[in-house]
């Protein structure tokens, strides 16, 4: 089964997503979303597999919103404009539908994301017991070596082009050659939050908010705009 949520501003398009997630078997429905910050709530607050988003949206788009996030469910785009295609292509969304969309369309992309969510997770199916929750750490090439990195030990993630550098409560960081793409995929989604292009941090770190910054104990770090809204959602601080 995969739970998804169903993201769009306009009421009857919601309606008809809702209805053709309905008719699909093996999708479970756990949110209707009006916007983007309603999305962000609903992915801190449920376990999502995959997000059915339009793009153009008051206030942040869908593609803003993929953008944020450190660690992604899949997603389906599904809006009233084709240029966005090659963008969304390149966030690695599992398909691009154009409004109107047939049923058929619709369930030929639902296939798509459980055709991977199948092959993504059959590994770990094969070799792990049930209800077994998720690791709390993850190994990265650092120093010649495979280095186990505990989550709870990191203080926030800098990106330096080719290179991430992992500041870590317990001692000197870490710096490894990865995208900032690969490191989000290893991350919590309920521990840790993208601030900035170039930050992610551990949301238990936070000591205080000022201004444009984040401060984790005497670390200073910038927060950017386009990562506001998402941040203030997932802290519970919307609207405020």
């Amino acid at each position: 089964m995969l739970r998804c949520i169903a993201v769009d501003d306009e009421p009857l398009a919601l309606d008809l997503l809702e209805d053709n997630i309905r008719q699909v078997p093996y999708l479970q429905l756990a949110a209707k979303c009006k916007n983007a910050i309603e999305a962000v709530e609903a992915l801190r607050r449920e376990t999502i597999d995959l997000v059915f988003l339009d793009i153009q949206m008051p206030g942040l788009t869908g593609l803003q919103l993929i953008q944020s996030l450190a660690v992604k469910p899949m997603f389906i785009l599904i809006t009233a404009y084709d240029q966005y295609a090659l963008e969304g292509f390149n966030l690695d969304v599992i398909d691009y539908l154009v409004k109107p969309v047939s049923f058929e369309r619709f369930l030929k992309a639902c296939n798509k994301a459980w055709d991977f969510f199948t092959l993504k997770n059959q590994p770990v199916k094969s070799l792990s017991a049930e209800n077994v929750p998720e690791p709390d750490y993850f190994f990265v090439n650092a120093e010649y070596s495979l280095v186990k990195v505990v989550m709870d030990d990191i203080i926030m993630i800098e990106g330096l082009k080719d290179y991430v550098k992992i500041h870590l409560a317990s001692g000197k960081p870490l710096i490894i050659r990865i995208s900032m793409k690969s490191i989000e995929e290893k991350l919590s989604i309920k521990k840790f939050i993208r601030i900035h292009k170039s930050y992610i941090i551990s949301i238990s770190r936070i000591t205080s908010i000022r201004k444009g910054s984040v401060f984790l104990g005497n670390a200073e770090v910038p927060l950017s705009d386009n990562y506001k809204d998402v941040f203030m959602a997932a802290i519970g601080q919307a609207g405020k």
